[in-house]
């Protein structure tokens, strides 16, 4: 949001349609996704790597209020430097990268494997739809200019 003090636009408002079947999709992937850990640290990490201060900011609240230790949330952007993380962490983490980060290669077949190693192929699934929903409000939030 790069320090913009105007919001742009409300989609809540101007496209409801839209707002209601992002919540209800919400809804589906947060049922399918049954490791809401993960479920944060991906959000936090796609919301980082996209620049978008409003979802951060929600996300790592929710995270806390969920029981995530602040010292693991402080630590999400420089997960790969510390031991902090688990496995199936490190696992998320690099797969939410990866799937953010589309403009710089294809799908890391290495990551997918990591993931693989970690989750189910529901389990991969489930956590790709995550990581592709955040993308999509991240996407909304910034263009709108949504206020932190």
């Amino acid at each position: 949001m790069k320090g913009h003090a105007t919001m742009r636009f409300n989609f809540t408002k101007e496209t409801p349609q839209v707002y209601d079947a992002m919540l209800a999709l919400n809804t589906a992937i947060s049922q399918a996704n049954p490791d809401s850990r993960l479920v944060h640290l991906t959000k936090i990490r796609a919301s980082q790597i996209n620049g978008c201060a409003y979802c951060v900011n929600m996300h790592v609240k929710e995270a806390q209020q969920d029981g995530l230790p602040d010292m693991l949330l402080h630590l999400i952007a420089v997960w790969r430097e510390t031991s902090a993380f688990t496995a199936r962490d490190r696992a998320a983490l690099a797969w939410a990268e990866t799937l953010t980060r589309l403009e710089d290669s294809e799908v890391s077949q290495a990551d997918f494997d990591a993931a693989r190693a970690e989750f189910s192929e529901q389990e991969v699934a489930a956590l790709t739809a995550s990581i592709a929903m955040i993308n999509l409000w991240n996407r909304m939030a910034i263009s709108a200019h949504l206020p932190v």
